[in-house]
């Protein structure tokens, strides 16, 4: 549970940042799970830590 919960902010927190700026990266999810660019590690970092406390 707390594994697909991990993923599931990382994908949602990483197509964010892609959609926030698409000049920037770039995010393919079929077949595999593929990102280009470069990505906030600061508020991916947020998310992770917010998903393991339970948070949104």
């Amino acid at each position: 549970m707390l594994e697909e919960n991990l993923k599931e902010a990382i994908v949602a927190e990483l197509e964010r940042q892609a959609a926030n700026r698409p000049q920037a990266l770039q995010v393919e999810s079929s077949p595999e799970f593929v990102i280009h660019g470069k990505i906030d590690l600061d508020a991916l970092a947020m998310v992770v830590a917010g998903s393991m406390a339970g948070g949104p």
